[in-house]
């Protein structure tokens, strides 16, 4: 059973549905229960055309559970049955669907939840750790959207900046995350920004070029994390790395600066330095606190403190850290960094230890706790002599 087969093809499937006039959660409940026959037909009697099976299967089903709905009797009745099998649409219908799961009943936060549940394939846990809030808060607000949106026919979409969140969003999981999603991401900014003459389009497709340019050297052979400092930068893709630098610069050339612009600047900062060592990080602090004046988000406070670490020293990064509530995620990550530049292994080593229990992934948990015997490792040599 090809799982990535089935999980590409979902969003076509669900747009298909949501087009025939399915309100979207029944159609979304549709496409899972096909999702599930499929599952247990494939493996022994497995389909010619897949996404024309799913299609079929899914609209079957849709019609099922409109048919069992005694208060949608009148519609049962002029729908005797569902269609014959037939080919499946060639177009792509993914990018619609983002855009239209942004419905204008929605607030862009709940808009981008449905999205990355029903679209992007993300978990409720997944999204709730992009959220920075409970998963269980999380699964309350997007059972409201479902339920907002049950009944409403998708003919008024959302507006671009809701989409371009989610686009950012499932490529910040598939770039970090359990699931791969990043590919696809770009591929979707790649065809929003050809269809939309959007600065902050532009300025996404230019940060995730810039972001995959070095996906190549951020884990060893074994599969551990390699920090940004210690990465071979001869595997960055420098081809990737022209082409957001050329995107990016047509973008700012425009002066719209938005978010996603500043935090591609920054990554172009990154990619233009030859090693770590000549990273310009006063200009990369500069672009921090452009991005701190459009978003005021945390994590943007949280990243420049490790900016200003670099560029003025740890102490001055630990007094922009102390500013900032210490449960945001990577937090405790950031101070035992600062504090082992600051030159205090001992302080370091316990919080790696700390920000290691609280890692939301096996990667970064195993990275932060190899950090701290490494240090552990180093004060009990030094005891010993």
């Amino acid at each position: 059973m090809d799982e990535a087969l089935l999980r590409s093809l979902t969003p076509n499937v669900l747009a298909v549905l949501v087009r025939r006039g399915a309100d979207f959660a029944a159609a979304e409940d549709a496409v899972q229960d096909a999702l599930v026959e499929a599952v247990h037909v494939w493996p022994a009697d497995p389909p010619r055309d897949a996404k024309g099976w799913l299609i079929t299967v899914a609209w079957r089903k849709f019609l099922d559970a409109t048919r069992a709905d005694a208060a949608r009797r009148r519609r049962e009745e002029s729908v005797d049955e569902g269609p014959a099998p037939e080919p499946a649409p060639a177009a792509d219908d993914t990018l619609q669907l983002y855009f239209l799961c942004a419905h204008p009943s929605l607030t862009p936060s709940s808009a981008v939840a449905l999205t990355l549940r029903a679209v992007g394939g993300l978990t409720t846990r997944q999204i709730a750790q992009a959220y920075l809030v409970p998963e269980a808060t999380m699964a309350q607000r997007i059972s409201r959207a479902k339920r907002t949106v049950s009944g409403v026919r998708f003919d008024r979409p959302g507006d671009v900046a809701t989409v371009l969140r989610v686009l950012y969003l499932v490529f910040n999981e598939g770039y970090s995350g359990d699931v791969d999603l990043a590919a696809e991401a770009i591929r979707l900014t790649r065809q929003l920004a050809s269809a939309i003459d959007h600065p902050e389009v532009a300025g996404l497709l230019a940060l995730m070029l810039l972001h995959h340019a070095r996906r190549a050297a951020r884990t060893a052979p074994d599969g551990s994390l390699v920090p940004l400092a210690e990465q071979d930068r001869g595997r960055w893709d420098t081809k990737a790395i022209a082409e957001g630098v050329e995107i990016l610069q047509a973008a700012l050339a425009r002066d719209r600066l938005g978010e996603f612009q500043a935090q591609a600047a920054i990554a172009a900062l990154h990619a233009d330095a030859p090693t770590a060592g000549e990273t310009d990080w006063v200009q990369i602090v500069e672009w921090y606190d452009e991005l701190t004046r459009l978003t005021d988000n945390p994590v943007v406070r949280l990243n420049r403190a490790v900016a200003v670490g670099e560029a003025d020293g740890p102490r001055a990064g630990l007094a922009a850290l102390a500013a900032l509530d210490d449960s945001l995620p990577r937090h405790t990550a950031v101070a035992a960094y600062l504090h082992e530049r600051d030159g205090d292994p001992t302080t370091a080593a316990r919080l790696y230890a700390e920000a290691a229990r609280k890692a939301s992934n096996l990667s970064e948990r195993n990275h932060l706790t190899r950090q701290a015997a490494r240090l552990n490792a180093d004060l009990n040599a030094r005891r010993s002599r």
